[in-house]
């Protein structure tokens, strides 16, 4: 049985359609980044570099590909001449399904790399969904012991609260994977 899981946001709408594609690409690789089997956890730029070619296949864009790094921005402000004036870089794009995909490690959680991540597709233009792979669980030494992060947990805990307050309108659809 799968350790890869995920959750949507808001919790009134079905999954997108093409979730279970990338879902697929976490779970063919999950020997390598099961944050649950695994004694240590990769570092997020591994754990792309382990999905980009899958990810490549089913459409995406990737910012590491075959060890070379091409940062892929998308666009939040446009300037003179319609040149992009502010962008934020993104892990992976999907122009076809107006999705970002972002994996965080070791500071998705106590690094606060969910919230930015969280904002700036607020922000970023034509975002529709963001995809945003958090560890299952993150081990770290605290005070000569080790200690486990629920970084999926506490990131659906706070898509819970923002997908699902009344003050709040997101405007685009969240997914986020356990690996």
């Amino acid at each position: 049985m799968s350790r890869i899981r995920f959750s949507t946001f808001p919790r009134t709408e079905p999954p997108p359609a093409f979730i279970n594609e990338i879902v697929e690409v976490f779970r063919l690789h999950e020997p390598t980044i099961c944050t649950i089997t695994n004694a240590k956890g990769l570092t997020s730029d591994a754990v792309l570099t382990a999905l980009g070619r899958d990810l490549q296949a089913i459409g995406f864009d990737v910012e590491r590909s075959e060890g070379q790094v091409k940062p892929i921005r998308r666009p939040v402000f446009f300037g003179e001449n319609g040149a992009p004036r502010l962008q934020y870089k993104i892990d992976s794009w999907h122009e076809e399904w107006k999705c970002g995909l972002e994996i965080e490690a070791g500071r998705a959680w106590l690094g606060n790399a969910v919230y930015r991540d969280l904002i700036q597709a607020l922000v970023m233009v034509d975002l529709q969904y963001l995809v945003l792979a958090v560890p299952n669980g993150y081990r770290r030494k605290s005070l000569g012991r080790t200690v486990i992060s629920g970084d999926y947990d506490y990131s659906c805990a706070v898509a819970d609260a923002l997908f699902g307050h009344s003050r709040v309108a997101m405007p685009y659809r969240l997914v986020v994977i356990g690996y």
